[in-house]
Parts: C-alpha cells; sequence; structure tokens
C-alpha cells in the first residue's frame, strides 16, 4: 500500500524549496488566518525558482468566499481545493464548479465526526481528519485518538476518496499511527524546527513511510 505524503503550511521560499526537494505527493499552502499564511502572489513568484518536480499543490482554506479562492487559484497552479473550515455541502459543491478543482473537505474528530463526514458524500473528493481544538482550524500540533482511524478510512473507502490523516504526526510517533494504514499523512509542525521546515525531519518520516509501505508489499 502506498501511503501518500502531504506536507502543509509552507510559509517561506526556503520551506518551499525543501518541500519540492522531498517525497511528499502534495504540497501545502495556507491562504487562511495563520501563522502560516502565504500571499498568493508572492507563492507565484517563489514557483518561478522552484521545480515542484511532479508534486502537487494544495491551497488550504477556512470558511472563504468563493471569489477569493477562485482568485488563488488563478494565480497558483493548484491541483487541490482543501476547505479547512465549517464549509457546508453546498459550499464544497460550489468550489468544485467554480475552480473546476478536486475538492477536500476537513472534517474534525469529534462527536458527530463520522455523520458529517457522509454528508459529503460525492461531494468531496478526499477528506483530512484533523484534532479538534478550540480557537484553532488546524497546524495545532496536537493528535486525536488514532484508534477512531479506521472508521473514517472505511467511509472514505466506501466513497471511492482518499483519507488523510493530520493533528500532531511527529517522527517520534508515526509508526504508531501507521498500523491503521492511512491513504494519506499530513504533517505540518511536525516537520518544523525553530518555525521553519527541517529537511532531517522531513527525512525521518520518510524513512518511516518507506520503510512501513516496504514492510506491508
Amino acid at each position: 500500500m502506498n501511503i501518500l505524503l502531504k506536507y502543509c503550511g509552507h510559509r517561506s521560499l526556503s520551506d518551499l524549496q525543501k518541500g519540492a526537494k522531498s517525497q511528499a505527493d502534495y504540497l501545502g499552502l495556507i491562504f487562511a488566518e495563520s501563522k502560516r499564511k502565504v500571499d498568493a502572489q508572492q507563492v507565484k513568484t517563489w514557483l518561478e525558482t522552484v521545480p515542484l518536480g511532479g508534486k502537487k499543490l494544495v491551497g488550504v482554506f477556512v470558511n472563504e468566499t468563493m471569489e477569493r479562492i477562485s482568485d488563488v487559484a488563478r494565480i497558483v497552479p493548484l491541483s487541490v481545493i482543501q476547505c479547512h473550515g465549517d464549509e457546508s455541502v453546498e459550499q464544497v459543491a460550489n468550489v468544485k464548479a467554480a475552480t473546476g478543482l478536486p475538492v477536500w473537505k476537513a472534517i474534525h474528530h469529534e462527536e458527530g465526526a463520522l455523520a458529517r463526514m457522509k454528508q459529503y458524500a460525492r461531494f468531496a473528493d478526499g477528506y483530512v481528519i484533523d484534532t479538534r481544538v478550540r480557537g484553532a482550524y488546524g497546524g495545532t500540533g496536537v493528535s486525536f485518538d488514532w484508534k477512531s482511524v479506521p472508521v473514517y478510512l472505511e467511509e472514505a473507502a466506501r466513497q471511492g476518496v482518499p483519507c488523510f490523516i493530520a493533528g500532531g504526526i511527529t517522527p517520534e510517533n508515526v509508526e504508531q499511527l501507521l498500523i491503521y494504514q492511512p491513504h494519506g499523512i499530513d504533517i505540518s509542525s511536525g516537520i518544523e524546527e525553530h518555525g521553519e521546515k527541517s529537511r532531517e525531519k522531513m527525512s525521518e518520516i520518510e524513512k518511516r513511510v518507506k520503510r512501513d509501505v516496504q514492510c506491508t508489499k
């Protein structure tokens, strides 16, 4: 089983250069209020000197207007839109229609999360299951109880879409998550050191993920 890797929250040219040289499948850029928020025009400039090597860009938005999402998608060559807030099924459908891009929906792990996930069937093209932390939508470095992962994976499989697990994943604990064989892993703070992406931490994640893939073949 090939586990997809998404490195999220690239906030500088240096971060993006490291991500581009990694073994990640997706590189996330946050266009929502966050310490990792980036500007679309700035990202466009970075991309002029950073070859992505086939990696796909994911634009992360939180309860954003259709106009702004469309504007960013015109400036930055996004492959996926990630709706990481409280967007309704109708809003997800509208984003897909307006941009022509696949849309991933973040579902925050809490009571009723699975029922909420089921509502997006046929509309969401993938899911990111993240930790619910009061006052924050993501990037907190806090993990949830991974024993719950299988139910999300089963629902995503029923819908025929990938399911990424996010929240507090680090080189030190990723093997505990790999037991559940998620479709994908989404990491932001777990590959940072002193507020910057760490090539060493990326390498440690990749060694563990790729080793686990080899063992399960």
